[in-house]
């Protein structure tokens, strides 16, 4: 029998047939327990795609019972989240208490889920296109690791997914990229079932997508005809009726499924030459059905040497396309309205009884005195995986120290800081960078000339520029991707993942054109919802980046930065901030037990003067100064000190808040309502998230305990007295315009909030009310409303 880690032993082809029935089985009827057994009260359809499932059974089952080893990674099909449910149940790793609650609060998720679901989802799918690609960039952060720490268990990266997701654009892109080539330990396998959401597909596009496929050096297999329909072939006449059913159009070729006996005889001959209906004239009605519909996905025999073809092949992925029938096996398959169809009762009671299940068994397992029973509870342990070890620790200094004397930008302090820890000896090996073709305009070529470009092989450098030096060596930290901000999340997910699918923790740091993160903005939101853990920094951004224009001035990225769940969002404006948030960031992403996840910072090249955070720094000490900054805010300047006449009951105060580079203006503007009178307080909000949550949870906490919410202890220490607001963003003003209700004061948000255009700073500044005057005059009149 097999050991853990070995390639498997394969059972007889019934053993695998009766396990691969069950499979059916339960998958279906967990599906259908949650939308008939399960009373929700609230009328909400629960749906569960037993038809989709129904398709990559055999697949699967060949898969996990036939195939895999216990160090392989595998995305599983969004929609066929109940057949794996069911496999691994029955390989001894899911409570039998879970099948009746899938889509239920606390049970087994609509959708694999490596956060929520209790049995062992490697990779999170749902978003259609990710979860295929994730396997692809697990295996760039796998050849990464070997390089640099030595080799983990040889492990395969297997994704399951449906012919649909082809469709998806970051496939293509995932596929195309440079950095993805040469992976031989990627296996895609396509559920061809040739349906849609909405109808049978009305053209096969094979041909393409093999075209495309191969361009881009992958090895492809088709398993398109199962044993019965090669045999025929190899008949006398056979020829005739290969070439049949391959020119017949797909939608009649699909509803062969819901027919049977003469009337199928009837659908399959019509516009058929003579020498087709001669060929089969001699079979019975009863054998034509399984003959003409005997399809490669559905036979285990033909998967199983599939999967072999790919493991021969070491130099490049492999993709298969396995034709299979969406909902085979059950009484819906192959009818084009079967995507949402649940089968009926009586359905389910057929079903059930011919497998020999009555309601007192239908859970069960596959009896272990069985050959199949016994032969799952060999591949259970088998794929049992051993307790994760725990990884090196990790110790990022609290501050590189960085310099910060003259005016200087906060993406180049970013570039800075990174050099500065690529010197330190327990945290450099763990740093690795990547960019989507903007390594150099982002500043990270200091640490690239430093640590190198990663290449799975040596390779001549033929570039004699002294600046770059971007020498390509296995040792090299910065893996350079083309012009796709999907590949970079999903690339910066799965290095930021290596801890659990490699068993290796890293720092991964990407760079992307803060407008482009929106570009990237799904696969972004799919490496926080599976548990990722990174440094990505947006930059340049805002309208700040005057002259390029409207098409590279971001306006709204800080909302998404703030709305994403695990993501914290910074945006410093000052180097020595910038140096602190950096370094903790990274020490949180390399604390196994954070909880906040991955980090987004938005970085500007407007170099601005140092002086105003040094006088802080002065005024308040580098503790307590440092704990503020990292709590999201603090106060700049405090007006009373500044100007001590203003201190008493008799001047007006007002708050100024704001992020990134237009404090200048905002310093500006608090010099001018002083001499007016005014005692104008500047808070520098150094993350807006930090203060968001924090105001949340105290929110929360009163709402659950029907309690008087308190301020957090971070907005209470900037915002010390009580008085009205003005936020000040070169973003969309409603990102900071919160602030005025978790203070309780009137507020005046300025920010951007059209397109921008092409300028200066001081021009752009002008048309978004972002000058001096315009502040002042906002102060003004949040006083008023008072």
């Amino acid at each position: 029998m097999t050991e853990p880690g070995q390639a498997p032993d394969v059972p007889p082809l019934d053993v695998l047939d009766e396990i691969q029935r069950r499979v059916l089985w339960l998958a279906t009827r967990i599906v259908d327990a949650a939308n008939h057994d399960r009373d929700t009260g609230d009328g909400v359809k629960v749906g569960g795609h037993q038809a989709s499932s129904a398709s990559l059974v055999t697949a699967m089952t060949a898969l996990w019972f036939a195939h895999l080893r216990a160090a392989d990674r595998v995305a599983v099909k969004p929609h066929a989240s109940p057949v794996f449910h069911a496999i691994r149940y029955l390989l001894g790793e899911l409570d039998r208490s879970y099948l009746t609650r899938l889509r239920a609060r606390g049970g087994l998720q609509s959708y694999p889920s490596r956060t929520k679901d209790p049995d062992g989802v490697d990779f999170s799918t749902g978003s259609v296109g990710l979860g295929a690609a994730a396997p692809l960039f697990a295996a760039v952060t796998r050849r990464y690791v070997d390089a640099h720490f030595g080799p983990r268990p040889e492990s395969r990266f297997v994704a399951l997914l449906g012919d649909a997701e082809l469709d998806e654009g970051n496939i293509w892109e995932a596929v195309a990229d440079p950095a993805t080539a040469g992976l031989g330990n990627v296996l895609w396998v396509v559920d061809f079932n040739r349906q849609s959401l909405d109808r049978v597909v009305p053209g096969v596009r094979i041909d393409q997508w093999r075209g495309q496929f191969t361009a881009a050096g992958w090895h492809v297999v088709e398993v398109k005809y199962g044993r019965r329909l090669q045999e025929a072939y190899a008949r006398p006449g056979g020829e005739h009726l290969r070439a049949w059913i391959d020119a017949m159009p797909n939608e009649q070729y699909q509803s062969l499924f819901g027919l049977a006996g003469p009337e199928l005889r009837k659908r399959f001959l019509d516009g058929a030459p003579a020498e087709v209906e001669a060929f089969v004239a001699d079979t019975p009605d009863e054998d034509l059905a399984p003959l003409v519909t005997d399809l490669g996905g559905h036979d285990l025999d033909a998967m199983l040497d599939a999967y072999a073809q790919c493991d021969a092949v070491t130099d490049r992925p492999s993709v298969v396309f396995a034709y299979t029938v969406k909902g085979w096996g059950l009484p819906v398959a192959g009818n084009p309205r079967n995507h949402s169809a649940l089968l009926t009762g009586e359905q389910i009671d057929r079903l059930r009884a011919s497998l020999g299940l009555d309601l007192d068994t239908e859970w069960d397992r596959l009896d272990p005195a069985s050959p199949a029973g016994a032969w799952a509870e060999a591949r259970g342990r088998a794929l049992a995986r051993p307790p994760r070890r725990p990884g090196p620790a990790v110790s990022v200094p609290a501050a590189t120290d960085v310099r910060t004397a003259k005016p200087v930008s906060t993406q180049e302090i970013f570039g800075r800081v990174l050099v500065e820890l690529s010197r330190v000896p327990g945290v450099a090996p763990y740093l690795v960078t990547t960019a989507p073709d903007v390594a150099t305009s982002t500043n990270l070529a200091g640490f690239i000339n430093r640590t190198g470009v990663f290449a799975p092989a040596d390779r001549r450098s033929w570039n004699e520029d002294r600046v770059l030096r971007w020498a390509e060596s296995p040792s090299g930290q910065h893996i350079e991707l083309g012009i796709s901000e999907m590949n970079l999340f999903l690339l910066l997910g799965q290095l930021g993942l290596s801890w659990d699918l490699s068993d290796q923790p890293l720092l991964p740091v990407g760079t992307v054109y803060d407008p482009f993160v929106l570009r990237g903005l799904d696969a972004f939101l799919y490496g926080t919802y599976s548990g990722a853990r990174f440094v990505v920094a947006g930059t340049p951004s805002g309208i700040t980046l005057a002259p390029e224009g409207g098409a590279h001035q971001s306006t709204i990225t800080p909302s998404v930065g703030l709305e994403l769940p695990g993501v914290t969002l910074v945006e410093p404006a000052y180097g020595a901030a910038l140096d602190w948030l950096l370094c903790d960031a990274l020490s949180q992403v390399a604390a196994a037990e954070s909880a906040e996840g991955s980090y987004y910072f938005r970085l500007t090249t407007r170099p601005i003067d140092q002086a105003p955070f040094q006088a802080a720094r002065a005024r308040l000490g580098d503790a307590v100064l440092r704990a503020q900054v990292l709590a999201g805010a603090y106060r700049l300047v405090d007006a009373y000190d500044a100007h001590p006449e203003l201190r008493g009951p008799g001047a007006p105060v007002v708050h100024l808040a704001a992020s990134g580079a237009v404090l200048p203006e905002v310093l500006a503007a608090a010099a001018e309502l002083a001499e007016e009178g005014v005692a104008a307080h500047v808070v520098d909000v150094t993350s807006l998230d930090r203060l968001y949550s924090g105001w949340r949870r105290a929110l929360a906490e009163g709402v659950r305990g029907a309690s008087v919410p308190a301020l957090p202890g971070s907005l209470r220490a900037a915002f010390r007295d009580r008085a009205p607001i003005v936020t000040v963003h070169d973003a969309a003003s409603h990102a900071m315009a919160w602030l005025g209700s978790a203070l309780g004061v009137p507020c005046v948000p300025l920010g951007v909030d059209r397109f921008g255009e092409s300028g200066s700073v001081r021009e752009l500044y002008e048309l978004h009310d972002l000058l001096p005057g315009h502040i002042v005059n906002a102060a003004l009149a949040a006083l008023s409303l008072a």
